[in-house]
């Protein structure tokens, strides 16, 4: 098992969850796929790309689940990341949590399982 993260705003959750499907953040329309993290990335993806946001979720998948639609791809300093070539399924989602911002306003993403 292999659990994988998504950070999005609770709007966009909230209507994925209405229509049945995540189909991506304005980045990941660009970019052709729905960008996740790993336990061991999704914080400096927080830091890096979220940090002053309020009203974020963390979304967590498990990356077996997804089958050959998930690609884990080289990006930020080699680092392999998880890529999905397909909407996410509301009901692929088995854990999601509000993020909290730290006085730096960065979300506190806090320890994930692997």
């Amino acid at each position: 098992m292999s659990k994988i993260y998504k950070i999005l705003p609770k709007t966009e959750w909230d209507a994925a969850r209405a229509s049945g499907a995540f189909t991506g953040s304005a980045v990941d329309h660009a970019d052709g796929f729905i960008h996740f993290s790993g336990h061991d990335t999704a914080q400096k993806t927080a830091e890096l790309y979220f940090k002053g946001q309020e009203g974020l979720m963390l979304l967590t998948v498990e990356a077996n689940d997804l089958g050959e639609a998930l690609k884990w791809e080289a990006s930020r300093g080699g680092a392999l990341f998880p890529h999905l070539f397909r909407d996410l399924k509301a009901d692929e989602v088995i854990a999601e949590r509000a993020l909290e911002l730290d006085a730096d306003g960065v979300p506190i993403v806090g320890e994930l399982p692997a």
